[in-house]
């Protein structure tokens, strides 16, 4: 191959190679089905915009679309399932200022939230 074809063949390669996504974060012992209704349930999308849960077009706190992509969650701690799974559960445990209201969320409804969350891209 010529230097002429070459360089825009290899740069043409690295382009694509970075547009493959990241598996979704995988949370354990969540079920995403369920996390999805989870959310519906708890009422989540009167305050957020949920992709996939009907209802959901809240303004009041930040789309949820993309939260596996945030390297934070409520700017204070790093975006992992065990922290994703505690702000659910009690949101003051991280930011204690937070408008989100603590609603009761139970360690296997959080878990699940979490997973179906991680699969919004």
């Amino acid at each position: 191959m010529t230097r002429r074809l070459l360089v825009p063949t290899i740069v043409a390669a690295l382009a694509l190679g970075g547009c493959r996504r990241e598996p979704a974060i995988e949370v354990p012992g969540g079920d995403p089905g369920r996390g999805a209704k989870e959310l519906a349930g708890f009422g989540c999308g009167s305050c957020h915009t949920i992709a996939g849960v009907q209802g959901a077009h809240g303004q009041v706190g930040p789309p949820l679309t993309g939260i596996g992509e945030r390297s934070m969650i409520a700017g204070e701690a790093p975006n992992t399932p065990e922290n994703l799974i505690r702000w659910i559960e009690n949101p003051q445990s991280i930011e204690p200022n937070t408008a989100m209201p603590n609603l009761g969320v139970e360690d296997q409804a959080a878990r699940d939230m979490a997973a179906y969350l991680y699969t919004l891209r």
